[in-house]
């Protein structure tokens, strides 16, 4: 029997904001991705189904850290400790240590999530990235949010559809 994973609601068909429509979608892919790892044993969080290695706990930790390093490191220009956490080397596969739980991971999530909500609440879309980490020449142009924002939808819609895989390959638990 296959087990199915209720889908939230998407934002309004009626939304006419951009800002409204990106945070919308956002909430919603960062609420999927939750549903999607919840219910999953220990074992299956950090097991590995794909010939590069990744975990679903280790795609989950990479989501935290990409709010982090886009929103905090890159657009707000604060000093970040680690900003490739879920990294060790680059390239590399994403990394969890066995000491990091899921609900230690989900508990970072969270508060990435909240932060970036915050910092996008305080912004407008036309601004621009105050050093995108330190990457960014000081004479070349750096993005503005809504170039960021819709850069984080994309990357949370391909790793959702990359959660929905997993999950089936471990469980059978299929969903939107």
């Amino acid at each position: 029997m296959v087990h199915k994973i209720e889908p939230a609601a998407e934002p309004p068909v009626t939304l006419t904001s951009p800002y409204d429509l990106l945070t919308g979608y956002l909430d919603f892919y960062r609420n999927a991705v939750l549903r999607k790892l919840e219910g999953m044993s220990d074992a299956e969080l950090r097991a590995s189904r794909m010939p590069t290695g990744w975990s679903p706990l280790g795609l989950f930790k990479h989501l935290a850290c990409v709010e982090l390093r886009w929103l905090q490191w890159g657009f707000e220009g604060e000093h970040i400790e680690e900003p490739w956490a879920d990294v060790k080397t680059r390239p590399g596969p994403w990394h969890v240590g066995p000491e990091e739980s899921f609900e230690d991971i989900k508990k970072f999530f969270q508060e990435q999530c909240t932060r970036s909500r915050a910092i996008v609440a305080a912004a407008h879309l036309e601004d621009r990235a105050a050093t995108l980490g330190g990457t960014v020449p000081p004479d070349e142009d750096r993005p503005t949010l809504i170039w960021i924002l819709f850069h984080l939808l994309q990357e949370y819609a391909r790793h959702a559809g990359h959660l929905d895989i997993a999950r089936e390959l471990a469980d059978g638990a299929v969903g939107e």
